[in-house]
């Protein structure tokens, strides 16, 4: 995805790319269960995008978006709100979905938001805080990351399961 302005030559902007790249890599193949009716695969593959999000929100929640909300109030408001809307119907891939026809649909709707939702971090987010973070706050950011941890391994990365 985005590689125009540097940001990802940081450590922690790299491994949240490389957290977008997997969830639409997952959702990819998300497109090809809906095409084909398959709910169960749909489900299995919701509960992974879920699972890879989960830090990677913490890490943005909890380090990155508190950083940029005092220029930024409005975007970041949004971007929370966009990661609740997201993550209440990725969570039904554990409940009921095989018993509600709306549910397929509903997902593919939010996979829709979540595809702009990576392009809003990864073209505004990220060059905003390589251009306004100071270092307490890439510490910060790197703080969220190290108690979050990761769903992506790769040698010398903290992985959480």
């Amino acid at each position: 995805m985005c590689e125009y302005c540097g940001c990802q030559a940081l450590e922690t902007i790299d491994e949240l790319t490389q957290e977008h790249d997997e969830v639409v890599r997952l959702i990819s193949h998300l497109r090809d269960a809906h095409r084909h009716g398959g709910v169960t695969r749909m489900a299995e593959l919701a509960r992974e995008i879920a699972r890879v999000l989960g830090p990677h929100t913490r890490v943005e929640e909890h380090g990155l978006f508190p950083a940029l909300a005092g220029d930024f109030p409005d975007q970041i408001a949004a971007l929370e709100a966009e990661h609740r809307r997201i993550e209440a119907v990725l969570a039904e891939a554990s409940g009921a979905f095989l018993t509600d026809p709306t549910w397929p649909g509903r997902l593919m709707e939010a996979m829709a938001v979540l595809r702009d939702h990576i392009l809003k971090e990864q073209d505004g987010v990220f060059p905003a805080a390589l251009a306004n973070l100071s270092i307490e706050q890439w510490e910060a950011v790197e703080a969220a990351r190290l108690a979050a941890g990761s769903t992506l391994s790769r040698p010398g990365r903290l992985t959480s399961r």
